[in-house]
């Protein structure tokens, strides 16, 4: 038994074979499914369904909006980290962030340190997803895009 055939007998890496551009789209997909999970679950659980809808009414928005705008998070979040539909999925989050700057970000500037947050996080976030999108699904997901 000769070195390399030692070295080859070995069971391949998890990552082997994955190229670095399939890894950056996997992570970035799973952190974002992860944040939608977040801001939906803080929607859903903290402020409640009926209490995000008040405060979209608030806000001149209408207060039905909320539910959908939960579900989406929610269900594209779950997506997202799945990898399902994940091209799909990012674009339609997208009007969510753009909706975010609009009300109630915008007004507080463009420092999301500012009080109220600023813009700056949901603009960055949008263009994420739309960078997701152009990446595609990355590796291990469920649905993978091979296009």
């Amino acid at each position: 038994m000769t070195i390399s055939t030692v070295q080859n007998s070995a069971p391949p890496a998890l990552f082997a074979g994955v190229a670095n551009a399939d890894l950056a789209a996997t992570v970035l997909r799973v952190s974002m499914g992860v944040l939608f999970l977040a801001h939906g679950g803080l929607k859903l659980f903290v402020f409640t369904p009926a209490g995000t809808a008040g405060y979209f009414a608030s806000l001149g928005l209408p207060g039905p909006l909320a539910y959908f705008v939960i579900a989406a998070e929610l269900f594209g979040g779950i997506a997202l980290i799945l990898g399902v539909y994940s091209r799909w999925v990012s674009l339609a989050l997208v009007p969510i962030l753009l909706g975010s700057i609009y009300a109630p970000h915008g007004a507080a500037g463009f420092i999301f340190s500012n009080e109220g947050g600023g813009w700056e996080f949901p603009a960055f976030w949008a263009v994420a997803l739309i960078v997701q999108a152009l990446l595609g699904d990355g590796a291990f997901a469920l649905k993978r895009d091979r296009t």
